[in-house]
């Protein structure tokens, strides 16, 4: 069962993925900031990060660059999920390290399909 690393300060977005993500079968670990996030990616080793991007204590770009700068962790996909869609923001989280990109509110299939090509990519820890 591959392990998601769901860091979301929204309890509504938290609780709503999470359990849709459990129903795909799908065992998800949650952080609430982009401290947190990082500490638990450092303990937990997911197969894969959804990242939101604006987060509290230390946001989303930030903890992307310190996961993906870190041995242990710059190998685990990392998929930025934000509000944030004008022009450049794909491009700004790409920079940050983030393996894909995907906009709220959450289309699941789309989701779901990015996440399963990262976790079949060849240089994912999947």
């Amino acid at each position: 069962m591959p392990r998601i690393l769901l860091v979301e300060d929204n309890e509504m977005n938290r609780d709503m993925l999470s359990r849709r993500l459990a129903r795909k079968g799908y065992e998800v670990v949650i952080a609430t900031d982009g401290g947190q996030g990082v500490d638990m990616a450092h303990e937990h080793l997911p197969d894969i990060i959804l990242m939101d991007m604006s987060l509290p204590v230390k946001d989303g770009w930030t903890a992307t660059r310190e996961l993906k700068a870190h041995e242990k962790t710059k190998k685990i996909p990392i998929i930025a999920l934000t509000a944030h869609a004008m022009s450049g923001d794909r491009e700004q989280a790409l920079a940050a390290g983030c393996d894909d990109y995907d906009t709220k509110p959450i289309e699941l299939p789309r989701l779901l399909g990015k996440i399963e090509n990262l976790l079949n990519a060849p240089s994912s820890n999947a």
